[in-house]
């Protein structure tokens, strides 16, 4: 080869690495934004540096009153959150993101107890890491995660529901309490009171199984859709009239439920 073709060849290689440099680049700064909350700073920052290696856009954050300056400054996709950190918890940070936000969480910590799971399910996470983790792991779930919640119907209200008003039930959702015309109040389930928070969220839309379970976070490995299906026959022996004709949560054959009713929000 001639020192002129081995000088082209050589240039060329060179463009081409540098146009897969920039793409690389643009990709990573285009990426999903990571919010990375944990008072470990040995734990924080080479998760961080991995989670960058890997096209995501990260900002972290030692403890909850950090992390909620950054929720305030970025427009933050997916937050990994410690529950154990001092002052407020990871458990009550995600608490009121869940009540305030659409952003979904991942619990990553020591906790590894079936209960302390379902604690963290119930309040509004994703999804749950155990340490000691396996980056690859996390980064698997991220991904999950966002395709899911990226695939989710928006809620018909904006801002946060207090109290609606559907057929002839009154729902308050801060005190997480329902009464009939007559004034007496129907007690729900945690589960009973997220299924029903999901559908007056988004009135007349049909909902999959897949996406109930993910909209009232109670995906799980031991929890399949038939567990939505009895979920659904609770809450219906509670609103309905005659819960084997309901008329208020429909079932749309093949497809899921559909509150089928008018929801207005009471002053």
């Amino acid at each position: 080869m001639s020192l002129t073709a081995r000088t082209d060849l050589l240039l060329c290689l060179f463009r081409r690495r540098a146009t897969v440099e920039r793409n690389l680049r643009s990709l990573m700064e285009d990426g999903h934004h990571i919010l990375v909350v944990d008072d470990h700073r040995d734990i924080r920052d080479p998760l961080a540096a991995y989670l960058k290696k890997h096209g995501f856009r990260v900002t972290t954050a030692a403890d909850s009153i950090a992390a909620r300056d950054a929720l305030v400054k970025n427009s933050i996709d997916l937050v990994v959150l410690d529950i154990m950190m001092p002052g407020e918890n990871g458990l009550a940070l995600c608490r009121d993101l869940h009540a305030t936000t659409s952003t979904p969480v991942i619990f990553l910590t020591a906790m590894a107890e079936a209960a302390d799971r379902v604690s963290g399910l119930e309040i509004g996470a994703d999804d749950y890491v155990v340490k000691p983790f396996e980056p690859r792991e996390l980064v698997a779930r991220i991904n999950a995660v966002l395709r899911r919640t990226n695939m989710l119907p928006p809620k018909q209200f904006g801002g946060t529901l207090k109290i609606v008003k559907f057929g002839s039930w009154i729902f308050d959702l801060g005190k997480r309490e329902l009464q009939g015309t007559n004034a007496v109040s129907v007690p729900l389930s945690a589960a009973e009171f997220r299924l029903l928070e999901v559908f007056v969220h988004r009135p007349n839309m049909v909902l999959t199984r897949d996406q109930l379970l993910d909209l009232t976070a109670s995906r799980a490995p031991q929890l399949f859709d038939r567990s939505i299906d009895n979920q659904v026959s609770r809450l219906r022996r509670k609103i309905e009239v005659d819960p084997r004709r309901p008329n208020l949560i429909k079932t749309v054959r093949r497809d899921g439920y559909v509150l089928a009713a008018e929801v207005n929000t009471v002053k």
